[in-house]
């Protein structure tokens, strides 16, 4: 979460999320700060599983920490959606700054810059923006090369079926590995099944995710993105949340991923230090 207000209100608690490229408000919260809707066609929201119409508010000013809109819309979107929070902080706006996140110990900062700090203690990894100005990460997930995309608003990785079927024709054998089925929630009312499935070695150049499981589905946000037709993952809390801290300079398309805090180990770095997992988000 991180504090932001909105014409001049707040501090609102919404949540950072690297795999959204707009920012979006609760119901409530539009209901708290006496805004109307705005009539006339709604807006398109593209979420995991879906597209919906939704409506939408206008407001003069978002602002959180060192990063500001002006004269900006917001779609309207569910409190299901949302997990107790007022509203969703798309971090794909952020442009020539830096996004800051501790994990160990719960803080969230929007700043002009990367301190050296973070650039000392965290291991670099250069990063590519895709459609929407989302942050991508050439990884590998075994031997097949995939692009990872950085999604802190998400409980889960997810992959698409390009990578299912890569993994599977490079496995030496898929006898004994099998697929617990299940079933895949976004911001629409769509619901996408899903397939469960422990996967090869993670690699993201330095950084080795062993013990791995991804969902698998036809998910619609990789045709959003297009990606679609190419092997790619979305890195969601279950991962990025072992982490100690990730810091993303935005302007420089680099990413910091922190130590992990100690714990039962399944997340490496490759040479003498090891990495390790404390779980989930």
């Amino acid at each position: 979460m991180v504090p932001v207000t909105i014409n001049g209100q707040g501090p609102f608690r919404f949540i950072v999320d690297t795999g959204a490229n707009h920012s979006t408000i609760s119901p409530q919260l539009v209901r708290a700060l006496k805004l109307e809707t705005e009539e006339g066609p709604r807006v398109t929201l593209d979420g995991i599983t879906g597209a919906g119409q939704v409506s939408y508010v206008a407001i003069d000013s978002l602002r959180a920490g060192d990063f500001a809109l002006e004269d900006t819309v917001l779609p309207v979107v569910a409190e299901s959606v949302m997990a107790g929070a007022d509203g969703i902080l798309g971090a794909a706006e952020i442009a020539n700054k830096s996004l800051l996140i501790d994990f160990q110990h719960n803080h969230v900062a929007i700043a002009p810059f990367m301190g050296s700090a973070a650039r000392r203690q965290g291991i670099k990894i250069q990063a590519a923006r895709v459609a929407g100005g989302l942050i991508v990460l050439n990884a590998t997930v075994g031997r097949v090369p995939v692009k990872a995309v950085l999604d802190t608003g998400a409980e889960r990785s997810l992959g698409n079926l390009a990578l299912r079927d890569a993994v599977r024709s490079q496995a030496r054998q898929t006898k004994g590995v099998t697929a617990e089925l299940t079933s895949v929630y976004g911001a629409t009312q769509e619901i996408e099944a899903g397939e469960i499935v422990r996967v090869p070695t993670i690699s993201i150049d330095a950084l080795r995710i062993t013990d791995a499981s991804l969902v698998y589905g036809d998910f619609h946000i990789f045709e959003v993105w297009e990606l679609q037709n190419e092997p790619a993952l979305i890195l969601g809390m279950d991962v990025l949340g072992t982490l100690a801290a990730l810091n993303i300079d935005f302007k420089n398309l680099a990413v910091y991923a922190g130590n992990v805090m100690p714990a039962g180990g399944s997340l490496v770095q490759s040479g003498p230090q090891h990495l390790s997992n404390i779980g989930r988000h």
